[in-house]
């Protein structure tokens, strides 16, 4: 079962999901985690600790844990891109 880590970012890095789900203490010990683990990103071998993960990647560690990015960033309405409020933006000017 796949375990659906949520993020408020648009993407997170590897490293930093690593740290995230709890499979390393400190972002210092991301380059060490890959070098020792298996890592696979949407089925791909993954080593570089700066791989960007967007809406909907899929992590998987052997033996460790599967999951999925769920971003959470552009879901919340922006006032600024409504008609109204940039309406009203023009109109003070």
């Amino acid at each position: 079962m796949k375990e659906i880590i949520q993020i408020e970012e648009e993407y997170i890095t590897l490293g930093k999901f690593l740290k995230h789900v709890d499979l390393i203490s400190t972002g210092g010990q991301a380059k060490w985690f890959l070098q020792e683990y298996v890592v696979y990103v949407d089925d791909e071998l993954e080593n570089r600790r700066g791989k960007k993960l967007y809406h909907g990647s899929r992590i998987e560690v052997p033996g460790q844990g599967n999951y999925i990015v769920q971003s959470l960033a552009g879901k919340e309405s922006d006032p600024a891109s409504e008609p109204d409020s940039k309406k009203a933006n023009d109109s003070s000017s």
